[in-house]
């Protein structure tokens, strides 16, 4: 049975394999940024994007597009690394042709699946207005089990805001 998340909820995660997947209606960069037990992103090297797509356990789309399959291994994640959170930002933030904010193009859904498309848990991602960058949800471990919870935090200010937000340090 899927779990339909709201702002803030989790569910547990049963599997250790599993693919995030993203529609977006409209082409999105999707990324993922590597988290330690209090949500601190080291470096550059913790945040897998389109110009560096593996980090261990963890692999993203090369390209922006309107539908992504972010392939994620809890179970090969290094031990310092507890919570994998999912962002999204527009491409067209920067100026280029296409939407410029959330606001304008149909909310975002993301689900948590299997590797055999099992839908493990779902989330969209409302009440997005003037941001062009998001983190979607986020995978964290806790008690040495892993969960899944539904974050929808947007960032006018694009993904500088957004992994700044994060503390990555650079």
């Amino acid at each position: 049975m899927t779990a339909e998340l709201v702002r803030g909820q989790n569910h547990p995660l049963s599997r250790s394999r599993l693919e995030v997947r993203v529609s977006a209606g409209t082409p999105v960069v999707a990324s993922a940024a590597l988290g330690d037990a209090s949500g601190r992103i080291h470096g550059v090297d913790w945040v897998a994007h389109p110009g560096a797509p593996t980090q261990p356990g963890l692999e993203v789309s090369r390209q922006a597009a309107a539908d992504h399959r972010l392939a994620v291994d809890l179970d090969a994640m290094p031990d310092a690394v507890h919570r994998v959170s999912v962002l999204l930002a527009l491409p067209s933030a920067g100026g280029g042709p296409g939407p410029v904010r959330f606001g304008a193009v149909a909310a975002p859904f993301v689900a948590v699946t299997g590797l055999d498309g099992t839908e493990i848990a779902s989330y969209t991602i409302t009440g997005l207005d003037s941001e062009t960058a998001v983190i979607a949800l986020e995978l964290y471990r806790r008690q040495d089990a892993w969960k899944v919870r539904a974050i929808g935090q947007g960032y006018a200010g694009g993904l500088a805001e957004l992994l700044t937000d994060q503390a990555l340090p650079e």
